[in-house]
């Protein structure tokens, strides 16, 4: 199936680099503080952050790999849709309003603050550089799996300049307008994703006479497996292991979320606890109203696109949202959603993410002590944009073949393991200390990685990123069913079998949390 003008795709996208650039650029002139570049002075309203949480979250993971897996599984692709948005009423029941009412710039900000700054701060920045690297890397190795798909370009060398050229343009989000910047950048993303989506399922709806049960029926029709599509545990239900591995998976999914330090970020870029909560009910909305779209989309991919034809395509299930497109408007609606899929694909908060966390958790929190001046940590910030840009250019490359669902998975899986644990326990267990915190870190976050690389996913499967190895000895894919407890049980042993215990500043941190009371004083920049 041909896919449109190559040259026309291309030409939305230059033309959205250019227009979020111009933007960048002018915003850039407000920025003088640290707080300013971490966290846009807190200028943004709940509605505006909403939408960029809503930008940051659906990522082309989300639209491309939903509607490929419910054209190829039905009902089991939408459990994905599912686990995403249910992670948004954790977000918002449990961390939203008291890290917005706690924090300065940083996850590391809360866990430290009734704790040992220099332990607790490097863990929480291991942990977040870790958990914000694989997400990035997915996505430029993302970039380079859709280029043949979305512009035409073949070969290792063709993905090689996108995945860079994708590189440098995240780094120039970064560098110029800081938190302000990217912010305006995933609000034009997110309006243009949601609005192409939305006008796609309109349409699609139309050909059917609005009617949701027409487009089943067809897609039940058309799917090798019949009406099995519409019935749960299709693609997982067969066998024990499967089904626990999507237990595990279901666990990575929903408390990974609340735990992924550039969501988590979002959170500080409001004025007040109201405009956070404000933030996520706005996210719910947009983004439940996207799963709700990709219901449609997938069900029509499977008898509009065709199951088998999806499988011959680059890119496999990946390709089933363009080739609607495609079916549906021809080149232009295929140069449109090729473009927005693109451009979901600039990571740049979660690059802003490592830039903050290293500037300054690492230098001003762990090497200065808390002594580096707003202009140093700026300046500091800014030079780790380039450096770990470069890095993740070279990664995405390197990673451009492997298994780019293994990458997002770890990230969930490593949040939902080290980050929720220690955050949960500082927020709300006046006993919570730093041995706990150390021992939850460090625990859920090697616990995590160890068995993802002991797992099918590495080894020892057709679809293993090393097919010819096979070392594998735990049978899921996904390790959350027992990282994610032994980090909460790490936490509480760790902190149960130490004296240490702050009374003053548990007492502070309490009152700030549920109250916001003195949190704007804390969040003065140096």
């Amino acid at each position: 199936m041909e896919f449109g003008n190559p040259i026309f795709n291309i030409a939305i996208f230059l033309a959205f680099v250019v227009v979020t650039l111009a933007v960048v650029i002018r915003v850039s002139k407000q920025n003088v503080t640290a707080g300013d570049f971490y966290h846009g002075g807190r200028a943004f309203s709940g509605r505006q952050n909403g939408i960029a949480i809503a930008g940051d979250y659906l990522s082309a993971a989300s639209f491309l790999g939903i509607v490929g897996a419910v054209a190829l599984y039905g009902y089991d692709g939408l459990l994905y849709s599912v686990g995403f948005l249910v992670a948004w009423l954790v977000a918002l029941l449990l961390v939203a309003e008291p890290l917005r009412n706690t924090a300065k710039y940083t996850m590391a900000d809360v866990l430290s603050f009734r704790m040992r700054q220099r332990p607790v701060r490097t863990a929480a920045a291991t942990s977040t550089l870790a958990v914000t690297f694989f997400y990035l890397l997915a996505q430029m190795a993302g970039a380079g799996a859709l280029v043949s798909l979305l512009i035409g370009i073949e070969g290792r060398v063709g993905q090689s300049i996108v995945i860079a050229v994708v590189g440098v343009v995240m780094i120039a989000y970064v560098l110029i307008g800081g938190m302000k910047g990217t912010t305006w950048v995933q609000i034009i993303k997110a309006v243009l994703l949601v609005t192409a989506v939305g006008v796609a399922t309109v349409w699609i709806l139309a050909l059917n006479g609005f009617n949701l049960s027409e487009v089943l029926g067809r897609a039940v029709a058309e799917h090798p497996d019949g009406a099995t599509i519409l019935e749960p545990m299709h693609q997982y239900g067969s066998s024990g292991a499967t089904k626990l591995g999507f237990v595990s998976l279901a666990i990575a999914l929903v408390f990974g979320a609340a735990g992924l330090p550039h969501v988590l970020m979002r959170f500080y870029t409001v004025p007040t606890a109201k405009e956070a909560r404000r933030s996520v009910v706005w996210a719910i909305g947009l983004i439940g109203f996207f799963y709700l779209c990709t219901m449609v989309l997938g069900f029509a991919a499977a008898y509009m696109v065709g199951v088998d034809v999806i499988g011959t395509l680059p890119g496999g299930s990946n390709s089933a949202a363009p080739a609607l497109a495609y079916a549906l408007g021809g080149t232009v609606l295929m140069g449109i959603i090729s473009a927005v899929a693109f451009a979901t694909i600039l990571a740049v908060v979660a690059g802003l993410t490592i830039t903050a966390s290293f500037a300054h958790d690492i230098y001003n929190g762990v090497i200065k002590e808390g002594s580096a001046t707003s202009a140093q940590e700026v300046r500091v910030a800014r030079r780790t944009a380039v450096v770990i840009g470069g890095v993740s250019i070279i990664g995405g490359i390197l990673a451009a073949e492997q298994n780019v669902a293994f990458l997002v998975s770890l990230a969930f899986a490593v949040a939902a393991s080290a980050n929720l644990p220690s955050i949960l326990y500082s927020l709300y267990w006046k006993r919570f200390n730093t041995r706990g915190s150390l021992w939850s870190i460090y625990g859920g976050l090697g616990s995590a990685l160890i068995l993802i690389t002991f797992s099918p996913v590495v080894s020892g499967a057709e679809t293993a990123m090393i097919p010819g190895a096979d070392f594998a000895w735990f049978p899921l894919t996904n390790p959350a069913i027992i990282s994610v407890p032994l980090g909460f049980f790490l936490g509480w042993l760790g902190s149960v079998t130490s004296s240490e215990h702050d009374e003053l500043k548990q007492a502070e941190m309490e009152v700030r949390s549920m109250t916001g009371a003195g949190a704007e004083k804390a969040t003065q920049p140096h």
